[in-house]
């Protein structure tokens, strides 16, 4: 049956099933994957002491006959694509398993800033940019998610390239851009966004000391994702975003699935 209920399908609620509708029709829906594969290559930040590792537990013929395979992996909460829960920045603030499903299912919109961002690797979204987008596409409505396409994907995974620097253990020098104080205030505070993406490594711009974008999202328990893809096959609105981390119990964050259903 291609037509699903979206409640059943999805679990969504409320602003989200009025915005794609009662129900879903899957063929009429392109699938966008947002996610960057785990791997040897995957980005960290510079000063995480440890990455993605895939250990192999078991890989061949059994005494049975029959084939298994089984490996186990370990990786920090924070790196490649991934969700930062409101505790990160914020005592007090929802961990991982304790993010409402509303607010990482749902209508999503896309601020396109990669001409600013090419030619100013440190550009911080500006207030005046999502009120432009919004004169154009009409206001973010409550429980949007919002993402913030850069571009900066396509350096991805050269960490040199993508991060600015790729010193070992520093992380002074790093230069990427992502929003600024005060679109994340507009959208936060007066949006009431669900979510803020990025397709670079942090919803605050790579030369950040105080991660003004992290706190103001994690006081309004909005949680951000990182290190996305594939922003660019997604239209300014319309699309629906399902973002489904790990759930980690107590988890300041987790590897992120994130992917997009775009009408055809």
């Amino acid at each position: 049956m291609r037509v699903l209920t979206t409640f059943v399908l999805l679990g969504l609620s409320g602003a989200a099933i009025l915005a794609v509708g009662q129900s879903l029709d899957v063929s009429t829906s392109v699938m966008v994957d947002l996610s960057h594969a785990y791997g040897p290559s995957t980005v960290f930040w510079p000063t995480s002491p440890t990455k993605f590792e895939l250990q192999k537990l078991a890989f061949g013929k059994t005494e049975g006959g029959f084939f298994y395979a089984a490996n186990t992996f370990s990786s920090p909460e924070h790196g490649g694509t991934h969700l930062d829960a409101p505790i990160h920045f914020f005592e007090g603030g929802r961990t991982l398993e304790k993010i409402p499903l509303q607010q990482l299912i749902a209508p999503a919109v896309v601020i396109d800033v990669t001409i600013r961002a090419a030619a100013d690797r440190d550009y911080r979204a500006t207030r005046d940019d999502v009120l432009q987008f919004e004169k154009t596409h009409g206001t973010i409505a409550r429980g949007t998610i919002v993402l913030l396409r850069t571009g900066w994907s396509r350096h991805w995974p050269n960490a040199k390239a993508y991060l600015g620097d790729d010193t070992p253990g520093d992380a002074s020098k790093l230069s990427f851009p992502s929003f600024g104080a005060d679109a994340a205030r507009l959208l936060v505070e007066e949006r009431a966004a669900a979510a803020l993406g990025i397709d670079t490594a942090s919803i605050d711009y790579g030369r950040s000391t105080d991660f003004q974008v992290h706190r103001i999202a994690a006081a309004k328990d909005v949680v951000g994702l990182e290190n996305l893809t594939n922003l660019d096959r997604l239209p300014p609105r319309g699309g629906l975003v399902i973002a489904l981390p790990i759930k980690i119990e107590g988890g300041s964050g987790g590897p992120l699935r994130a992917v997009a259903l775009v009408p055809k």
